[in-house]
């Protein structure tokens, strides 16, 4: 018998995606491009799942763009906007001093600790901040609570982090996979695809 489906839906894009800079446990917005993203991705749900999508348990990360994306998401289903659960282990992986920043502008300002995640993306602790390693324990018993087909709305470090306790990504491969914002990446047993 089939396991539990997890939808996941990366939040839609905000100004600070646009511009490249970390937002990690910054509080950003979804910008128009964002929510556009949002109701696409809804509309992708809609078609991926069989019977009513309010049978489903959804939850997202406590931040303004995954909270806002879920919203969208949920009335582009027709559902109540704010009937979905918050979990606070769902918040992005965080980059510490780092956030605000640009990858350029972090090469500049600290090229030894850049150098240094990029030999150790998933081990690697920026000042201040957490690992992808980190961020997967941290995640762990959240990966162990999908009970039920679940639509998740986070981040692309947690989806990343994820698909390493749930399907079959390897670590030193996890930190580098592309995480799309309006598309919905779909994991069930142990296997993973994008829709």
């Amino acid at each position: 018998m089939a396991g539990p489906v997890l939808y996941f839906v990366r939040h839609g894009e905000t100004d600070w995606n646009a511009q490249g800079r970390l937002q990690g446990g910054r509080d950003t917005q979804l910008n128009a491009l964002g929510r556009v993203q949002a109701e696409a991705a809804a509309r992708t749900l809609r078609g991926l799942v069989r019977g009513d999508p309010g049978k489903l348990d959804f939850v997202a990360s406590p931040m303004r763009r995954t909270r806002d994306t879920m919203e969208i998401l949920r009335g582009t289903l027709g559902l109540d906007r704010a009937a979905y659960r918050l979990d606070p282990r769902l918040v992005e992986i965080s980059f510490g001093d780092w956030e605000s920043f640009t990858w350029p502008e972090i090469r500049a300002r600290d090229p030894e600790g850049a150098a240094a995640r990029e030999a150790d993306k998933w081990g690697y602790v920026p000042p201040g901040g957490e690992s992808y390693a980190m961020l997967a324990e941290r995640l762990a018993p959240v990966a162990a609570e999908v009970a039920r087909d679940t639509v998740m709305v986070a981040h692309g470090g947690v989806a990343r982090a994820l698909l390493t306790l749930l399907a079959d990504a390897p670590r030193a491969r996890a930190p580098h996979l592309d995480i799309w914002q309006g598309r919905v990446l779909v994991v069930q047993d142990g296997h993973w695809r994008w829709v």
